[in-house]
């Protein structure tokens, strides 16, 4: 009997009713998508409202259909499974323990001279939110060298690689030997990018030490102990401000946001660029009161971890996920060079799936 919808009985799928037209712009043989590129060679969207599934059939783990339209092809279980409930190769974030956390460090002779060792590298950055990488060149430019071995840099107006040093009337205070507080980079950007290396080419005054601090990790923990803090700081739209000579640029954001799941997506945090909007006093006074406690948190020992980039490391962080800082250092007592640059999520996501998949 022809049917719109059908159910399996066993397997993975059976507590889910499969749709024909779900099913039939799901085909993949070579009348269908382009195996170069697996892109469709219809339009889907003028598919026969009213097809249905003449028959169907299971053989161990494959459905094979036959539609209304003439149009057949068989289906791994699986794939199906995967599809539905949104299962991707990108591993899950963890939560970080910080009181049994050690540096998530990986070796640049090895990562790409072993797909495995790679593999290995991007499911912990995406499990963790950071890696740091040993061994590599304390050279200028080795940062671009390194990234594009991952895929194409993003350039702002900072440019394709940026220097991080002390110097005069800078336009950004990355760029001084003051302290810097947990923070985000680039708030104010439409996107902010996504990943951020920083290379150390020379690191040899006092001070200047590095931090990170899980957003993710201290959104849970602001979700289950602070609730009105939390939601506060998940629906208050926010203004982010950079001005120098050459742009102004700006965006509104939440501190905390959250996906259409109400699951943590991005933390921005940045308090010498937020301008929060004139609320009314009950809710002001909330909205700072919890802001000041999420800058204690991020800048507590309960939440950082603080190291020291050496001469040839470089740190990747998922600027969306993480904040990171640094100790104020003395110019007067050697040089510190770190040289950075930015990667979109595509870069990483695109190189862990095609590896998993080759």
């Amino acid at each position: 009997m022809r049917k719109k919808i059908i159910c399996i009985n066993d397997g993975k799928l059976s507590e889910f009713k499969l749709h024909s037209i779900w099913l039939r712009e799901r085909l993949n043989g070579s009348e269908f998508i382009d195996q170069n590129n697996l892109q469709r060679l219809y339009e889907p969207s003028l598919l026969d409202d009213n097809l249905l599934i003449n028959t169907h059939s299971v053989d161990e783990n494959i459905l094979n259909v036959e539609f209304s339209d003439g149009a057949k092809g068989s289906y791994n279980i699986d794939d199906l499974y995967n599809d539905i409930k949104n299962i991707d190769v990108i591993p899950e974030k963890k939560l970080w323990d910080i009181n049994n956390h050690n540096l998530e460090i990986f070796d640049n002779n090895k990562i790409f001279e072993n797909d495995d060792e790679l593999i290995k590298m991007l499911k912990v950055f995406y499990q963790y939110g950071y890696v740091i990488i040993k061994n590599t060149k304390a050279e200028e430019n080795e940062v671009i060298n390194f990234a594009e071995k991952l895929g194409p840099v993003r350039s702002t107006n900072f440019g394709k690689l940026f220097n991080v040093v002390s110097k005069p009337n800078p336009n950004d205070l990355a760029y001084t030997a003051l302290e810097l507080t947990s923070h985000s980079d680039n708030p104010y950007r439409k996107p902010v990018p996504g990943i951020q290396l920083l290379h150390c080419i020379a690191n040899e005054s006092t001070g200047g030490d590095s931090s990170l601090v899980d957003g993710f990790s201290l959104a849970n923990f602001l979700k289950q102990n602070q609730p009105e803090f939390y939601e506060v700081l998940t629906k208050t739209n926010v203004t982010f401000k950079f001005t120098d000579i050459d742009t102004i640029l700006v965006d509104e954001a939440k501190l905390i946001e959250l996906d259409h799941y109400n699951n943590f997506r991005q933390i921005r945090f940045s308090g010498r660029l937020d301008y929060v909007p004139l609320l009314d006093e009950n809710n002001l006074d909330l909205y700072y009161k919890a802001r000041k406690y999420m800058f204690k948190l991020c800048n507590s020992d309960d939440f950082k971890i603080k190291f020291r980039l050496s001469k040839g490391m470089i740190a990747m962080f998922d600027n969306l996920r993480l904040l990171h800082g640094r100790t104020k250092f003395d110019p007067n007592t050697g040089f510190r060079h770190l040289q950075g640059c930015y990667i979109d999520h595509d870069v990483t996501e695109g190189k862990l799936r095609k590896l998993l998949k080759s």
